[in-house]
């Protein structure tokens, strides 16, 4: 009975501090929102394709309970309802020749407000903004020459935009293209002839799903993405460092936003196992409010296999239309393979009872090759020339 008090306390008080606390979204950060999820989509397709082949799957969607969790203010005041993502994502490859890969990638993002909650069928009501964005190309592979290179459409599809936001076109057309050369690579976005966004990424950790080192100095060297923003105005860099701290265990990022040099965001994760499966975030980012160190909002996430609990993560906040001020819950999946061995998006190494499972295949393997078995206990069989002795063993 304690017990069941005790959580029924937690979850009034998890309740209590996510209405107090919540903050609004604004048009603006909805209207952004198409031009963030194809740099977000992009962004995401880079770090599957740095292996270049294998597969990945990602489903899931967010979870906020109450319409007064993130309410939008709007010139007419504030209104109750619910922001949203649904995502999934796809990446399938096949060999084509010695060494030699061809795949297929789709990236599916929609996401918005709505007056009011909904799985599949949106209300569309006097307020609402729901988009859809979809990434595909294909992937091209060559192992002995540790390159790869994938080009394809984005398409941004407006269902439902209310009278309170910008006018947009409910069908725009993107193309997109991605080059990997050893540690090197480059991807961007262009709508017509014009850029929109671009990345170039220096990974330099040496990582062992990807056949680099298990450990050492290698492992600490740094990966640097510098992405370029062709936005209305001024043309604007973000300049992002992520560093292994420990074991490819605890890492360490942080981004600044130029032609200003301000602090953007900064971030430690721990993962218990390099394999990315489980993590747990601390974050900061910087607001733009100009009020010193009320400009800066800290918060955090634990990252399950099966469920993301965020509250004012740095990610949600870039990803979520500033989502600020209330706990979010992510129902999600997302598995990637190279090789046969699992392991989560970005991770280093394999996921370590795959890795124990895939040893005891090959050693089965080799047993069976050789005519011996390696199992104590068992029977060992030698074959030559159609002879067949047999062994007890003890």
């Amino acid at each position: 009975m304690r017990i069941g008090n005790l959580f029924k306390g937690l979850a009034v008080l998890l309740a209590a501090t996510t209405f107090s606390f919540a903050d609004s979204v604004t048009p603006e950060a909805l209207s952004a929102g198409g031009a963030v999820t194809r740099d977000r989509q992009l962004t995401e397709i880079s770090q599957i394709l740095r292996g270049g082949r294998g597969g990945y799957i990602d489903a899931g969607f967010y979870y906020l309970p109450s319409a007064e969790q993130m309410p939008l203010e709007s010139k007419y005041g504030e209104h109750d309802g619910f922001a949203f993502r649904q995502h999934m994502a796809g990446f399938f490859s096949g060999d084509v020749g010695p060494e030699r890969y061809f795949g297929f990638v789709l990236w599916f993002d929609r996401s918005g407000w709505d007056g009011e909650d909904f799985v599949l069928f949106p209300h569309y009501t006097d307020y609402s903004l729901v988009r859809s964005t979809t990434t595909w190309g294909m992937v091209y592979t060559d192992v002995k020459s540790n390159a790869t290179i994938a080009a394809g459409m984005q398409h941004s599809n407006v269902e439902h935009v209310g009278n309170i936001y910008a006018d947009e076109s409910d069908s725009l057309a993107y193309s997109w293209g991605y080059f990997r050369w050893g540690n090197f690579s480059a991807s961007g976005s262009f709508y017509r002839t014009s850029w929109r966004n671009a990345h170039v990424n220096l990974d330099l950790e040496s990582r062992s799903v990807y056949g680099g080192r298990l450990s050492g100095p290698l492992t600490y060297l740094p990966n640097f993405d510098i992405g370029f923003y062709n936005g209305h105005g001024e043309d604007s860099i973000r300049v992002t460092w992520e560093q292994n701290l420990f074991a490819q265990r605890l890492y360490g990022k942080v981004s600044f936003d130029f032609p200003d040099g301000e602090f953007h965001s900064a971030s430690l994760a721990y993962y218990p196992d390099p394999s990315r499966m489980i993590g747990f975030e601390a974050t900061c980012v910087r607001r733009g409010v100009r009020s010193g160190f009320k400009d800066l909002l800290w918060g955090g996430a634990v990252d399950l296999l099966f469920v993301r609990l965020a509250y004012n993560s740095s990610y949600d906040y870039d990803n979520f239309f500033g989502a600020k001020g209330t706990f979010i819950a992510e129902v999600k999946f997302g598995l990637a393979a190279l090789d046969g061995f699992l392991f989560g998006r970005g991770a280093a190494r394999t996921a370590p009872l795959e890795t124990e499972i895939l040893k005891e295949k090959n050693k089965s393997k080799s047993s069976e090759e050789s005519g011996f078995s390696l199992n104590p206990g068992s029977s060992k069989t030698i074959e030559a020339k159609g002879i067949r002795y047999e062994k007890g063993g003890k």
